[in-house]
């Protein structure tokens, strides 16, 4: 890939189902990238910035936003299946 891929997952709480998608997505871009320095990932608390989950338009939680390289892709869930994750990001070299 040319462009560092932007991502921002958006939780509501430490609760288990979003440390589960916080530890599924970062072993994938591990995965997939190698070194942190390969990618950028912020974690929001959406109950500490809320104004950023009504900015996003955030309605269900855990979900992670790939805001670059275009377009703009998101997943919903626990981001357990990597395949799905991968490909409804846009994250796979075609």
């Amino acid at each position: 890939m040319s462009e560092q891929p932007v991502l921002r997952l958006y939780i509501a709480g430490r609760t288990p189902a979003a440390d589960r998608a916080i530890r599924n997505l970062e072993e994938l871009l591990k995965d997939a990238y190698g070194d942190e320095a390969s990618y950028d990932l912020e974690v929001v608390d959406i109950l500490e910035r809320p104004q950023l989950a009504e900015d996003e338009r955030i309605l269900a939680t855990p979900v992670v936003i790939k805001k670059l390289p275009p377009p703009v892709r998101r997943v919903v869930g626990d981001l357990s299946e990597r395949e799905k994750v991968l490909v409804g990001l846009d994250l796979q070299d075609s």
